[in-house]
């Protein structure tokens, strides 16, 4: 008898036994885990403080083009030539002639088979859309055929700029350089507050 209920207990716990094992490989062969969709945003660090901010693209370049170098400039922009000329009456590759291209009208080469995102965008190739465009391309004309990952350095953006600007007969004249930003002093707009129970010091004369 007590054989009996020694097979029956033993079966029991056997069963017990394997009932938790198989529960606990089930958790662990279809855990499921939970992913969030999440997209990347270009973030710039600011140093000095830890903090991290947007990247609100380029550095105003009049400043940088006040000091440029047109012959570094030029040294870069070797690496355009596969697809630009630069010299005057330059026929047009895979990109337009940048010869005359500081203020000249955006997609106004004729003949050239620009992109309809290059062709639907306005105005003329300033210094500020110079810079603009060519600290990244792709972000600022959206759907451009221009495949150039972009110049993120802005002494080296201002020196491009400047080769660009002395394609010219008569080059045009340098930006104005805004007068730098006045720091206020902290504090200097405060008033002190008045004791009216303490009399303001005699004057000695």
């Amino acid at each position: 008898m007590d054989l009996e209920k020694n097979k029956i207990f033993a079966a029991v716990l056997v069963a017990g036994i394997a009932g938790y094992f198989f529960g606990f490989m089930s958790d662990v062969v279809f855990h499921e885990t939970h992913a969030e969709n999440a997209y990347h945003i270009e973030v710039a660090e600011n140093l000095s403080s830890g903090a991290v901010v947007a990247n609100q693209g380029p550095e105003p370049i009049a400043a940088y083009l006040a000091v440029a170098d047109a012959s570094k400039g030029e040294s870069l922009a070797r690496a355009c030539a596969a697809c630009h000329t630069f010299e005057k009456g330059g026929a047009d590759g895979i990109g337009p002639h940048l010869w005359g291209v500081l203020n000249r009208d955006v997609a106004s080469v004729g003949g050239f088979a620009y992109s309809d995102a290059m062709a639907a965008h306005e105005g003329s190739w300033t210094y500020d859309e110079l810079n603009n465009f060519l600290y990244k391309p792709k972000a600022y004309i959206e759907g451009t055929k221009m495949n150039y990952i972009g110049l993120k350095d802005p002494e080296k953006r201002a020196n491009v700029i400047a080769y660009l600007r002395s394609l010219s007969d008569n080059p045009a004249a340098l930006p104005d350089v805004p007068p730098p930003a006045e720091e206020a002093v902290e504090g200097a707009d405060e008033q002190l507050p008045v004791n009216e129970e303490t009399p303001a010091p005699e004057t000695v004369e």
